[in-house]
């Protein structure tokens, strides 16, 4: 998966579709029989489950959303790491409940998950990864649109997020370097360098003059150039390693 839908709206969505599963299979598997447990309690214990699930996807969606923000890209090896954070508060919350006055299960931990958690890892990850895949093409990622306003009420500027390459200092005004249509464009806005990088924190400093959309990085042309699209900027000693 190099693709990733990071809005909270549409992993809600998911996460609904995972906790309805999470009753479904907690009511009809019933992978584990303590005591008396008639069919109250395990509409009590099935509703249980279905909640910890979706608060469990919600929690690690709220934190893929913000990781997504800062690296700017997803891959197979963040996606693994999202279904295990997924699975290790699932498996902490399922076993609270079962641990409760409710079920007073007698598994201890590690047995729990032997037992109970591995069984449901194993059925349920490939509807997990397909739910995840699918949200991309059944609900597409918005363009975003970046709005950058100056002193002047006539500087103003509306671009796609991804058409931003960087942005650099111009005594009272910055430049703004951006694509129009596989173009390279500019425009000059009466702000600050710093009110830039406060209003729009995606952005890296490279130099004292420069700011950078890391997505427009291409390569280092040498130990202190790098290349971006359509442009080729200095990087100053103090801000390389956070670059590098």
């Amino acid at each position: 998966m190099n693709r990733l839908n990071p809005s909270i709206k549409h992993h809600t969505l998911i996460g609904a579709l995972i906790s309805i599963w999470g009753f479904v299979f907690a009511f009809f598997a019933r992978p584990f029989e303590h005591g008396d447990m008639d069919l109250r309690i395990w509409i009590y214990v099935s509703v249980g489950f279905g909640i910890v699930s979706f608060l469990s996807y919600g929690l690690v969606s709220l934190i893929q959303k913000i990781v997504y923000q800062k690296v700017q890209k997803w891959n197979t090896g963040l996606e693994i790491v999202h279904l295990v954070c997924f699975y290790l508060l699932y498996w902490v919350g399922t076993y609270f409940l079962y641990r409760s006055s409710l079920i007073n299960g007698n598994y201890e931990f590690f047995e729990f998950f032997i037992k109970i958690i591995l069984n449901i890892v194993l059925i349920f990850t490939p509807i997990l990864i397909l739910a995840r895949r699918y949200v991309i093409k059944l609900i597409p990622v918005k363009e975003e649109y970046l709005t950058i306003k100056g002193e002047n009420k006539l500087d103003i500027l509306k671009i796609k997020k991804h058409d931003l390459i960087c942005v650099s200092n111009s005594q009272n005004y910055v430049e703004i370097f951006f694509t129009e249509n596989n173009q390279l464009k500019t425009k000059l806005i009466r702000i600050s360098l710093k009110k830039i990088q406060y209003d729009f924190d995606f952005l890296v400093q490279i130099h004292r003059s420069h700011l950078i959309n890391p997505s427009h990085f291409k390569a280092w042309k040498n130990q202190n150039i790098i290349s971006l699209t359509h442009i080729e900027l200095p990087v100053s000693k103090n801000y390389k390693e956070r670059l590098l």
